[in-house]
């Protein structure tokens, strides 16, 4: 309860935040558990298994049958044919062919050899383990939100980037607009920077549409309506655990588990049963059946079963249940394995792309100065505007390429979080 008060409150804070037009990828991961269709089956899966308990606890509640029949029978005993040396004129009553009895039993189990309660434990382990399958299944859903959201990221990056690249044009163009009413600049150097501002201009317009679509994603998947005004919140660099921690983990526990209270069950098959009843009755004859009327009668008492069946099979159950655990096992490990090579492949991607930042780095540097002496050599007329457009834009795609390997860098992370479940 605590648990669904606390999910409630976080998802509430996420949407006054997304009213806001503020959203942290974790506020994503919440409203997209939140707003998934299969969400509505935890819900499902506890209220089964309470009734399944219930109706497994009801076993031990006074059990009540009724029955009646009608019969002929072709032969009956006779007394006086069995008895045949009784004195003259003394003759025993016969009894007759055609019989009646209604019954009415009531039985009280009290002693089933542990078989419910192995049932009930059955049926909370079973709905622990859909449940933990369920989250298993809602968890993958953060991996698609990495995509979206950094995808989201890198647009806003990259369209920030290409607002400075434009401006910077744009002065160029005010300078050669200035120098060309002066007569010392020709009307080809300043169509050449107007189109390139029309390039930058067409490039943000891709930008910009690539990023509504992916927010119209990622709306459908957190179930709320976003527009271009919404702001994504840049995650922090995090240092991830090696260990793996994914909900995976315990529904292979879970399974096992299983398989140890069926091992109980087994035992419970080789346990006798044990019960009271009291059979009340109407009909002829009646227990007394010498007297062949119509009468009552009632037997009270305590009865038990006990099958020994289960002995010529429960060898090869418990072998089954053995190879169940072993594939258990078996799949949980390469689950792990599975995990482990995925993350080795994402620690190679954050030291890629870390290095390769660290070439950014360098690199916008060489191009800045570079594009520093063209725009000095420019002013002085040395190089012509299609020289100086070149370094222009080859700083340009320095800083673009820093920015799309920032945003890789943070994915692989996360990527690296999702992996490991931590």
């Amino acid at each position: 309860m605590i648990n669904k008060i606390i999910l409630f409150l976080f998802v509430l804070t996420a949407i006054m935040n997304t009213n806001g037009q503020v959203l942290t990828i974790e506020e994503c991961y919440q409203l997209a558990k939140a707003n998934y269709p299969a969400i509505k089956k935890l819900d499902l899966i506890s209220k089964t298994s309470k009734f399944d308990i219930q109706n497994a606890n009801k076993k031990f509640l006074p059990q009540i049958n009724f029955s009646g029949q009608a019969t002929y029978q072709s032969q009956t005993v006779s007394f006086s044919d069995a008895l045949s040396s009784l004195p003259a004129g003394i003759s025993l009553p016969s009894i007759s062919k055609d019989q009646y009895k209604i019954q009415g039993e009531v039985s009280q189990l009290l002693y089933d050899g542990d078989n419910t309660k192995n049932q009930k434990e059955l049926i909370k382990v079973n709905a622990e383990l859909q449940e933990q399958n369920l989250e298993a299944s809602l968890y993958s859903l953060n991996s698609r939100i990495n995509t979206i959201f950094f995808s989201i990221l890198l647009m806003d990056a990259q369209l920030k980037q290409n607002e400075l690249n434009k401006a910077n044009y744009q002065t160029q163009v005010q300078k050669t607009e200035a120098a060309l009413a002066n007569g010392v600049a020709y009307r080809s150097n300043l169509d050449e920077l107007k189109a390139e501002v029309l390039s930058i201009e067409m490039a943000g317009t891709e930008y910009k549409a690539n990023r509504t679509a992916y927010l119209k994603m990622l709306s459908l998947f957190i179930g709320r309506e976003l527009n271009d005004s919404t702001e994504l919140q840049t995650p922090t660099s995090e240092v991830i655990g090696r260990q793996i921690n994914r909900p995976e983990l315990k529904a292979f526990d879970l399974q096992k588990s299983i398989y140890d209270v069926q091992q109980k069950q087994l035992r419970s098959d080789f346990l006798p049963q044990v019960s009271a009843f009291f059979q009340g009755a109407y009909g002829r004859p009646t227990l007394n059946i010498i007297e062949n009327k119509f009468g009552p009668w009632f037997i009270t008492g305590v009865r038990f079963t006990w099958s020994l069946n289960s002995l010529y099979t429960n060898s090869n159950k418990r072998e089954i249940l053995n190879m169940n655990r072993q594939t258990a096992d078996a799949d949980k490990e390469t689950f792990l394995f599975n995990s482990k090579l995925d993350l080795a492949q994402q620690d190679e991607q954050v030291t890629k792309y870390t290095k390769l930042m660290q070439q950014d780095n360098e690199a916008i540097i060489l191009r800045t100065s570079v594009t520093q002496s063209a725009n000095a050599q420019l002013q002085n007329g040395v190089i012509t505007i299609h020289e100086y457009i070149q370094k222009v834009n080859a700083e340009h795609l320095a800083r673009q390429t820093k920015i799309l390997h920032e945003i890789q860098l943070l994915q692989a992370q996360y990527n690296q979080k999702f992996i490991s479940g931590n």
